[in-house]
């Protein structure tokens, strides 16, 4: 009983007295009606000062995907759909590895996520997206057989005219092709502006008509006045494959629109790059080998109307280099085109000019490799040879370029 007796004297600390006396020290201290400390933590004896939250347990990490947001932010308010923020992502460099440290399984999940992030106006009018009228279409189908039609009565014309009226209906025929080329290549899907290598286009065509004539002439020892040294004998020409190319515009063109459709097709239905690439790879193989195929049935069918040999080589393989060229130059990589279809044209310009050189005092070594190629293949070897090795390089280059998403992303609307 002494015991308790001095636990509840007012002297000792442990008494009520000494309680009560520490409640009215520290009455701010407490939390009202709780045991723990107003404006603390439990379990603490520190107060947070007052007027701010209490720091959270962890940090939230960054978030990754706003930060590439801000870096694409043109990129990503105007586009129409994921899809052209994926082919965007993708010409800067973003691939499916990367899209995995931003937490996607590939390019394609990362542009949804993007594209559904992006702050955008609802009041702004909706882009127009009807297709065009059955008239326009007509109208580009037309346009596209034109440049035949015109070669074809420009050849009729010079076979039923000679001397000074020949002449006159070779020049207004040329004009007439060519301008109708010129509005063929700038409507359609063969529209790629202003397109790269217009003269080596040209010469190369040029040389399709007159070269291979011009070539075996110099070969054996003319020209001497006339290709074969009369008074009165015509220019060698190969009117086959002109003919035949220019009537392949329209197949040209049907193929280029067939190849964007289905790419587009395969862009929305590929979930990763990888698969989108491995999907277009075919399509486009099959679209150069339908364009082919058509170009040796207008081959077959120009040269069995104007009664000459079709030159399968020499119009196949310039069929192979003018195609791929093109479709690279619709979708962006005029580069690379215009480069090819130079060295080709500078190719054969050199082939042309070597006969000639090798005339000179010790210069016989440089026709040569020229004479070689002829007496094997003919005159129609060195088209063959320069075209065919273009058109694989270009070729080459379109599976890797015209594979990519950002090759095909959707066009601006006006």
């Amino acid at each position: 009983m002494s015991g308790l007796g001095e636990l509840d004297r007012p002297g000792t600390p442990n008494g009520p007295a000494a309680r009560d006396e520490r409640s009215r020290q520290r009455p701010h201290e407490e939390g009202p009606g709780t045991g723990t400390p107003a404006g603390g933590r439990p379990g603490t004896g520190r107060a947070t000062p007052a007027g701010k939250r209490p720091a959270p347990a962890a940090r939230r990490a960054a978030d990754p995907v706003k930060a590439l947001m801000h870096r694409h932010r043109d990129l990503c308010e105007r586009a129409v759909d994921p899809l052209e923020i994926a082919a965007g992502l993708e010409a800067h460099g973003v691939t499916d590895r990367t899209a995995a440290r931003f937490r996607h399984r590939d390019v394609f999940s990362l542009a949804e996520e993007m594209y559904a992030r992006v702050p955008r106006d609802t009041d702004a009018p909706a882009r127009p997206t009807a297709p065009p009228a059955p008239r326009v279409r007509g109208a580009r189908i037309a346009l596209a057989l034109l440049p035949g039609a015109l070669c074809a009565a420009a050849v009729a014309g010079l076979r039923l005219t000679d001397g000074r009226t020949r002449l006159t209906v070779a020049v207004v025929g040329a004009l007439a092709v060519t301008l109708a080329l010129r509005a063929t290549l700038r409507r359609g899907p063969l529209n790629a502006g202003t397109g790269p290598g217009g003269t080596s286009v040209c010469w190369l065509v040029g040389y399709a008509l007159l070269g291979d004539g011009l070539l075996g002439t110099a070969l054996t020892g003319g020209p001497d006045g006339l290709p074969d040294g009369t008074a009165d004998g015509p220019w060698p020409v190969t009117v086959v494959p002109v003919v035949a190319l220019a009537l392949a515009c329209a197949p040209a063109a049907g193929s280029a629109h067939l190849f964007a459709l289905g790419a587009r097709r395969r862009l929305t239905a590929s979930r990763g790059l990888t698969d989108f690439s491995a999907s277009v790879r075919p399509l486009l193989l099959g679209t150069f080998a339908l364009f082919l195929g058509a170009l040796a049935a207008l081959l077959a069918l120009t040269g069995a109307v104007l009664g000459e040999p079709a030159a399968y080589p020499q119009a196949l393989t310039l069929g192979a280099l003018l195609l791929p060229a093109r479709l690279l130059a619709v979708h962006g990589f005029t580069r690379a085109s215009g480069l090819v279809l130079t060295a080709t044209a500078a190719t054969e310009a050199t082939a042309l000019a070597a006969p000639f050189a090798g005339r000179l005092p010790g210069c016989d070594l440089l026709a040569a490799p020229v004479e070689a190629l002829v007496a094997a293949w003919g005159p129609g070897g060195v088209p063959a040879t320069a075209c065919g090795i273009g058109a694989l390089v270009l070729l080459a280059h379109a599976t890797r370029r015209l594979t990519r998403a950002s090759a095909h992303a959707p066009a601006e609307h006006p």
